[in-house]
């Protein structure tokens, strides 16, 4: 992540960093160096690099250029602009070519990475007549970024007008801290290195890990009354002795104000000008017909989307390190068979007559070109895949530092630009970038068998591979997994397998350890397998299959199914009166008539158990509520047929139903507010209902077994709320006796 921390001008962590427009960073007092002045007022660069006379002789007459000339042409422009030269310092412009539209600038100093800085030069006599008038004259003030070599204009603040990246400074300044905690060690460990110091005594003065502070310095005795404290940072770091670490060692960070107006706090954010704005702007009206969001709404907006982005290459990463795994272990492979190949060679060579020498040697330069070339193409393949690991992991550790932040303003000033670079990172690792540009084996072979006429037409002819059977499928554990009673497995063939594949046969046990059975077969390397058992284990495992023959069986993942059902109403198999919303778990009709719906889940096995609030409840109707099977029929009232099973009630009682038979009347009705409880227990094979958890008389119907979907009946006197995913209820009310 260090790179992601450094200025591109002066190598070193950004100081007072500042965004540019095209979304890069760098620090201010670098901006002031890399800035130059445009042709139409070239003669005031002295002027304005130096508004109050010549040069400092500290920036005068130093070593020559480099390393450290950017810091010192900082430091002496820092030194002008407090003594009142820094509104000028800050309109330093760079030298803008009429015809081209791009930026130049004639520097003589590079910094660390490779960026030129402008030479501080000392101004004329009268340098500072000449200087423009602020705000006006013929000075056009710009500024190149250091790494897309983008131009961006100054207004009249200068580089003042950019705004300071709050975010990536606390960052640089924790990383810091991190570095310099680091590096206090422990003054009295046995072990090489010594650990990190955890505290200080200082009546001691000794530095003490965890476990040294427990064995030498007990908090008891004499050393009860020692004074520990944390471990000190080293001068210069941030929060220790020196320059650098004064300033972070006051008090908490001030929340962001608007550049605008000093008083007022950030509160909104502007989508069209992607920078947030407080009240005051928006009274200002320039943001009057812009689309303005709350700015805690777009700050969790944003990380949202930052953290789906890196997933991806999360992911990428991932994968990559197992690439120059596979690539390295390919090193040895070619290795391996190089040698092999070439024993087998001289084997073969020497053999034959003195006619064969010359075409030995001719045959062994071959086998030595092949192998460099293939070396040399996985090495290639290394190095740049180490390189684009390198950048994406330093990305996504800032990245994760920036989301750990809680300064939204600070965040939306460059989420819109992380999100991009991570998307281009993601991009970056295109399809084939992970697969390995040459094969470890030796497309070789000698024929030792030609006469003797032929020895000189002697060559290698191309090795042909047997089709055999598929190798062993890798199943790809982090994509795979469960939701509610369905799997979803992922699997993919190795690296380096030359057999083709012509499909996947896909084997899943009974959920109780039984035998595997087939569940799919076909060319897909991912399935979701539906209508499993609620609170069951499952084996699953995968083979391919070619015309040779049927491979080996994977590796056997082990799956969990989920302990209670979440489910809605499902619209697709609902009778067309009825009306869905709140995400189908609402459910109301646009008829007098009963109309059934069901629910999306399926139950077979287990003890499941959901809810029924009713939101509305007019004109004495009679809703029903139970379970049915996928037939049921869906235009009159739940349990009138023999694929239903169910308890109507009304305001004041309630009967048990299937087959339009009526049984158990119950006292207990139901009225607007009132929730109805339905328990189906498939290990005992019954059926209860509740009404404001008092049981509805015993379990409805015994022998209940099959497979069953959550159902309900209603017409449009009724509103029921659906709610899922409860635990069975343990203690229930006794159920009132029926009425004489």
């Amino acid at each position: 992540m260090e790179e992601e921390l450094k200025c591109p001008v002066c190598g070193s962590l950004f100081r007072e960093p500042i965004i540019l427009p095209c979304s890069h960073n760098v620090c201010l007092p670098c901006a002031r160096t890399i800035a130059v002045q445009t042709p139409e007022s070239e003669q005031h660069l002295p002027a304005l690099l130096h508004p109050r006379g010549p040069a400092p002789p500290a920036a005068a007459s130093g070593p020559g250029p480099g390393p450290g000339a950017a810091a010192g042409a900082a430091a002496s422009l820092d030194a002008e602009c407090a003594a009142g030269g820094g509104d000028h310092a800050d309109k330093l412009s760079l030298h803008s070519e009429t015809d081209s539209g791009y930026g130049s600038y004639t520097p003589g100093l590079k910094s660390p990475n490779g960026v030129r800085v402008l030479p501080l030069v000392p101004a004329p006599p009268g340098a500072a007549a000449a200087a423009p008038p602020r705000g006006g004259g013929a000075a056009s003030s710009s500024l190149t970024c250091p790494q897309c070599h983008r131009s961006a204009s100054l207004d009249q603040r200068g580089l003042r007008g950019f705004q300071r990246n709050r975010l990536l400074e606390a960052i640089v300044q924790r990383y810091q801290q991190g570095r310099a905690a680091a590096a206090a060690k422990c003054q009295l460990c046995d072990r090489s290195p010594p650990e990190p110091a955890a505290v200080l005594c200082e009546q001691c003065e000794v530095l003490y890990c965890a476990a040294c502070q427990l064995r030498c310095h007990p908090a008891r005795g004499p050393f009860a009354k020692h004074r520990l404290a944390p471990p000190p940072a080293p001068p210069g770091a941030p929060g220790g002795g020196g320059e650098a670490g004064g300033k972070g060692a006051g008090g908490g960070r001030k929340g962001p104000t608007c550049a605008e107006h000093d008083l007022e706090n950030y509160s909104m954010y502007c989508v069209s000008c992607r920078s947030p704005v407080c009240y005051q702007c928006l009274e200002d009206g320039r943001h009057g017909k812009h689309d303005v969001k709350a700015l805690g709404a777009m700050w969790k907006q944003h990380k949202a989307q930052l953290s789906q982005a890196l997933n991806g290459v999360s992911d990428k990463a991932k994968e990559a390190k197992e690439f120059l795994v596979q690539l390295k272990n390919l090193l040895q492979q070619i290795q391996e068979n190089g040698l092999d190949y070439e024993a087998c060679l001289v084997a073969q060579c020497d053999a034959l007559v003195d006619a064969l020498t010359r075409q030995k040697a001719k045959l062994l330069t071959k086998v030595t070109k092949e192998r460099e070339h293939k070396l040399k193409v996985v090495w290639d393949q290394i190095n740049h895949c180490t390189l684009k690991l390198r950048q994406s992991t330093g990305l996504m550790e800032y990245c994760l530092e920036v989301i750990k932040e809680n300064d939204p303003s600070g965040f939306l000033q460059i989420s819109d630009a992380l999100i991009k670079r991570v998307q281009v990172s993601q991009e970056q690792w295109v399809k084939g970038a992970l697969e390995p540009k040459v094969s470890a084996e030796f497309d070789l072979t000698l024929d030792s068998e030609p006469l003797l006429h032929s020895i000189h037409q002697l060559d290698f002819i191309q090795m042909k591979f047997p089709v055999t059977v598929p190798p062993v499928p890798l199943l790809q554990l982090e994509k795979c997994c469960t939701r509610n009673n369905s799997v979803t497995l992922a699997w993919r063939m190795p690296p380096l397998s030359h057999n083709p594949v012509e499909g996947y046969i896909l084997e899943l046990d009974d959920g109780d350890g039984g035998q595997f059975r087939e569940v799919y077969v076909g060319k897909e390397t991912l399935c979701t397998i539906d209508g499993l058992h609620f609170n069951s284990t499952y084996n699953a495992r995968v083979k391919a299959f070619n015309s040779s023959g049927v491979g080996p069986y994977s590796k056997t993942v082990v799956l969990q199914t989920s302990d209670v059902a979440w489910f809605t109403f499902d619209p697709s198999s609902a009778h067309r009166d009825i009306v869905l919303s709140n995400d189908n778990q609402t459910a109301t009709c646009n008829s007098y008539d009963d109309r059934v719906v069901l629910g999306t889940a399926t139950f077979s096995k287990g003890v499941h158990y959901w809810e029924l609030h009713v939101d509305r409840y007019d004109n004495h109707p009679d809703p029903a509520f139970g379970i049915a099977r996928i037939n049921v029929v869906k235009d009159m009232m739940l349990g009138k047929d023999d694929k239903a099973w169910a308890m109507y009630v009304d305001n004041n009682r309630s009967w048990f139903m299937h087959c339009n038979s009526h049984t158990n009347r119950t006292e207990g009705g139901v009225s607007k507010g009132a929730t109805v409880g339905v328990l189906l227990d498939l290990n005992k094979h019954n059926l209860t209902f509740y009404i404001n958890g008092q049981q509805q008389g015993p379990p409805a119907f015994e022998n209940v077994e099959g497979v069953f979907m959550p159902a309900l009946s209603l017409n449009r006197n009724v509103q029921v709320t659906l709610h899922t995913g409860l635990e069975v209820p343990q203690n229930v009310k006794q159920p009132k006796l029926p009425s004489n």
